[in-house]
């Protein structure tokens, strides 16, 4: 049986998510909005690449909810790359005076959160795949 720590448990008790995913939703939920507003030059092009990078970045934590934790990392460690290239591409569009300060703002913060738990659990997953306790096993 197949065990996770998102998914619908049953009844009518809410979905629960990890907390790293659900604050990469609430990050997406957030641009979502912000997307909507861009100017047309940065809609389709740049907008449309971040909005990309969210998805692939939930994807990345979803998968890695499902599997056993030598088959995670891998998964943490796309995450992690994909979460740093959407903050470079936000701070594109903020330089480019495409998203304003208090936007940027508040999807940097929410990103930052969600970078430190990806790293936090990246280093946790490097620990317990590490040759030395592989070894001990």
């Amino acid at each position: 049986m197949l065990k996770s720590n998102f998914g619908h448990n049953g009844g009518n008790q809410p979905l629960r998510i990890l907390p790293v995913l659900n604050k990469v939703k609430e990050s997406y939920l957030l641009w979502y909005k912000f997307y909507q507003d861009l100017p047309k030059v940065h809609r389709h092009s740049l907008g449309q690449r971040i909005d990309t990078l969210f998805v692939e970045v939930i994807e990345a934590i979803s998968a890695a909810s499902f599997l056993s934790p030598t088959e995670k990392h891998p998964y943490v460690r796309l995450a992690i790359k994909k979460a740093d290239t959407l903050r470079v591409l936000l701070l594109v569009l903020w330089e480019t005076k495409s998203l304003d300060d208090k936007k940027y703002i508040a999807l940097s913060v929410k990103l930052d959160e969600a970078g430190k738990m990806l790293g936090g659990w990246n280093g946790q997953l490097a620990k317990q795949n590490s040759p030395a306790k592989a070894g001990e096993k």
